[in-house]
């Protein structure tokens, strides 16, 4: 029997009643989520760190001291899991936290400091925008060695631009890889890049091991994290370090700034090294609501002056030296607007040109 009229209006009628109602339930349920306090937001909240290193690397081992403490400066007090994002030279975590991580201040991440400087020197194989992440700010500004272990020909800087030193490459866009690249084309020397290491950690093993003859481009601070030995016993030979200034441990090694001599060469060397700021840099996606971003950039600060926290650094000996997220953004901007002529001359120390 077909419905009369008046019962189809009835139906109708009831149709958009309910189409109504669902849809100031949404445009409710997103106020309230607009008004949601970042404090409510966190309270109770697991949320994450990703690291792009293996486990047990110094990269790894900063961002478990981080974790500890970190949920004690954010208001709700949330805790947190670490997970491990390994792959492509830190590029598969960079392209994670661009594109897929929730961008609700959940999700925070650490990368190889040297990342973020590489779409302005012509490689950016994920396609993004160094200056759209959150910039949470770095748990030291490093300084990183070149050294050969003690049985390899290369004692010193001078035997290393004789011979060559075959050092591990993690990954294309490592600091692993770019960064022997650049100074051989920059200062003559003669490392040879072998590829496929997960990290320098497990490439300082290889080094042990005897399948590699030293490391091109290795942290200080994981020297004396994770081998305090090798210098202590004199179970490799340093041939430079990176820094402005003398390492206060080893004073005497030079540094690779004052062994390049021409004056276009050494800024093109300035502008690679400027990601030694970021020597441990932490970041959140994109688009992090305003509120939970500062929340985070301060919770970020002022765990690394926690007590507490300087306490658990020192007995795990890692340095500590904070770099705001304020200054993170700075330095890549300023990075990026350096001379063209000091970009392409480093463009083409890379073999990008």
């Amino acid at each position: 029997m077909r419905p009369q009229a008046k019962d189809v209006m009835l139906i109708v009628t009831r149709r958009v009643v309910s189409l109504v109602a669902a849809a100031l339930l949404l445009v409710s349920g997103a106020g309230i989520a607009c008004s949601q306090t970042a404090e409510q937001f966190y309270k109770g909240r697991q949320m994450t760190m990703l690291v792009f290193a293996g486990a047990g690397s110094t990269y790894d081992i900063y961002a478990r001291l981080l974790v500890r403490h970190l949920g004690d400066h954010i208001p709700g007090h949330p805790t947190f899991i670490v997970q491990n994002m390994v792959g492509a030279g830190g590029w598969k975590l960079v392209d994670y936290l661009y594109r897929i991580a929730p961008k609700d201040g959940s999700t925070i991440g650490t990368i190889g400091r040297g990342l973020p400087f590489e779409p302005m020197l012509g490689e950016n194989p994920v396609n993004f925008d160094p200056l759209r992440f959150t910039w949470l700010g770095s748990m030291n500004r490093d300084v990183s060695v070149a050294m050969a272990w003690h049985t390899a020909k290369v004692k010193t800087f001078a035997d290393l631009k004789k011979y060559a030193l075959l050092v591990p490459g993690t990954g294309a866009g490592a600091d692993s890889e770019i960064i022997p690249v650049a100074i051989n084309n920059l200062a003559g020397t003669r490392f040879k890049i072998i590829e496929g290491y997960r990290d320098e950690s497990v490439g300082a093993l290889a080094m042990e091991r005897g399948e590699l003859d030293g490391l091109a481009y290795w942290s200080w601070s994981a020297i004396m994290a994770a081998h305090p030995d090798w210098v202590r016993d004199k179970k490799v030979n340093l041939l430079f370090h990176t820094g402005l200034k003398p390492i206060a441990a080893v004073p005497a090694l030079p540094s690779i700034r004052d062994l390049v001599t021409n004056p276009v060469d050494k800024q093109a060397l300035a502008l690679l090294l400027a990601r030694e700021i970021l020597g441990r840099p932490f970041l959140a996606p994109p688009d992090v609501p305003a509120d939970r971003a500062a929340v985070l950039r301060s919770a970020f600060a002022a765990t690394l002056r926690d007590p507490e926290f300087l306490k658990d650094a020192q007995q795990a000996r890692l340095p500590i030296d904070l770099v705001t997220g304020g200054e993170a953004d700075k330095l890549i901007q300023d990075s990026a607007a350096a001379p063209p002529a000091v970009i392409d001359r480093l463009k083409q120390a890379l073999g990008r040109k």
